[in-house]
């Protein structure tokens, strides 16, 4: 990390006097940290101060600064530059000047060490060595971890631009591996990048990560590995002789997004679930776009498994007799509790899950018929008003009770559902609010507009793979 100042007035000049004057100088409004910083993602010594890179938009930078802003700084601008290979990361400062305008200096150096913790170096020269001398960072680390290969459901391994023969899942698990140390490196960019992150504990042998890797050949021929994406996913017992397995975090690097990676690291774990009998598979509070990604892959599984076939066909008949929408009480049309257990043993998908697929499947079943849609939207609205809602209140939830165990005691616990109620939504309706209802409407709308979207790109998929066969 450099610091450059820019050149200062001569203090010997002579000026000619001036009037003393009487006031207040205005306070120190700071400037965005967004608008003066820039993060570049390189993989080449060549690249450092190129002006083509890769530079990592919307990160959360407002989280390390007070209020977003830097204050005493004019003329300030903070290039950072983050290698794909290592992860290490090299901060150029350039201001021209300092000074107290009432909010004090922001201490630059300290913040920049909070975000990128070890992996700041502190010269260019350093920085730029690290390109070869940390060549195969990720090769040496992902070489004791176990390689996971998607298979398709005919046994073969699956041939999608995603998963070609270079690109692979390895699972490293913490403690056996070198899984906390690659983990370290990477907590800068789960910070900047991963809304609301925390990192999580790299000494907890219930973590594991699920590293997704290219194999590349460099000038001289030789193979290096470099890191496309990951998943952080923690290993919950499950009486009596089972686990489950939630997804803390999931990252694949920005220049590799919208490329397919996110969903193979799915389709990976998927398989992970099964093969391993696994309970279940979770999601962590996820967010809006990886939850998209997630039911449009379930729902194409589901598509495949014959057993919610008969359900889905008898609930859209029902649906297809119309009026639902003028009875006092609109049914929500849920699926037999014996089908939705065989979703959760086969395909390890749990309730939750499985009940947002089963609404993209109703409307699927509708052919988009518009005489269709009031029953259909009455149905959404039902099932979220007695989520969000409820259907009493007071009603008996989640309960937490501590219990004895050999790692970290004092943090060990158990959570189980009162008989009373089942899990809540993550989404939540301000009860003090008059317009509460109009707060349930625009959920509504919203939720439906998502079910169309993913209908929408399901259908796409299904025609592909009936046009391919």
């Amino acid at each position: 990390m450099v610091q450059k100042q820019g050149p200062t007035a001569d203090p010997t000049a002579t000026e000619p006097k001036k009037r003393r004057r009487v006031g207040f100088s205005h306070p120190d409004a700071g400037v965005d940290a967004k608008d003066c910083i820039n993060i570049y993602l390189v993989s080449s010594k060549e690249e450092v101060g190129a002006s083509n890179n890769f530079c990592l938009d919307d990160v959360d930078l407002d989280r390390f600064f007070d209020e977003g802003k830097i204050y005493g700084y004019k003329g300030l601008k903070i290039t950072i530059w983050v290698s794909s290979i290592s992860f290490h990361a090299f901060a150029d400062i350039a201001f021209e000047s300092t000074t107290d305008g009432g909010k004090g200096i922001t201490d630059l150096k300290s913040t920049l060490q909070e975000i990128f913790g070890l992996t700041l170096v502190e010269s260019e020269e350093e920085f730029l060595q690290s390109f070869s001398t940390q060549r195969n960072f990720i090769r040496s680390i992902v070489s004791n971890g176990e390689v996971l290969q998607y298979k398709t459901s005919n046994g073969q391994i699956n041939d999608s631009n995603a998963a070609t023969s270079d690109v692979e899942v390895v699972r490293l698990v913490v403690g056996k591996t070198a899984a906390g140390h690659l983990y370290s490196h990477l907590i800068p960019l789960v910070l900047l990048l991963i809304d609301g992150s925390s990192p999580i504990d790299v000494v907890d042998p219930s973590w594991e990560l699920y590293v997704l890797i290219q194999r590349k050949t460099d000038q001289q021929g030789e193979i290096y590995n470099v890191l496309l994406g990951f998943t952080a996913v923690y290993r919950f017992y499950h009486y009596p002789d089972s686990s489950r397995l939630r997804i803390g975090q999931i990252l694949v690097l920005p220049p590799y997004q919208h490329k397919g990676y996110g969903r193979y690291l799915l389709e990976v774990l998927n398989d992970v679930v099964i093969s391993e009998n696994v309970y279940d598979l979770t999601v962590e509070e996820p967010l809006d776009y990886f939850q998209h990604v997630r039911t449009c892959v379930d729902v194409l599984r589901l598509h495949k498994f014959d057993p919610i076939k008969h359900a889905v066909s008898s609930a859209v008949s029902q649906l297809k007799q119309g009026k639902l929408s003028k009875k006092t009480y609109t049914p929500r049309l849920m699926p037999d509790t014996r089908v939705i257990e065989d979703v959760r043993k086969s395909l390890k998908i749990n309730k939750k899950q499985f009940l947002q697929c089963w609404e993209v499947f109703l409307y699927l079943g509708l052919d988009h018929v518009d005489r269709y849609m009031d029953d259909f939207v009455g149905i959404i609205s039902n099932r979220m008003k007695e989520d969000l809602i409820g259907k009493d209140s007071g009603t008996g939830g989640k309960q937490v009770i501590e219990v004895p165990s050999n790692y970290e005691p004092e943090m060990s616990f158990v959570m189980f559902r009162s008989q009373a109620g089942e899990a809540a939504s993550t989404v939540q309706i301000d009860e003090n609010q008059p317009n509460q209802e109009e707060q349930l409407q625009q959920l509504v709308d919203e939720r439906v507009k998502e079910i169309k979207s993913i209908a929408e790109k399901v259908s796409v998929q299904l025609s592909i793979v009936a046009e391919a066969s």
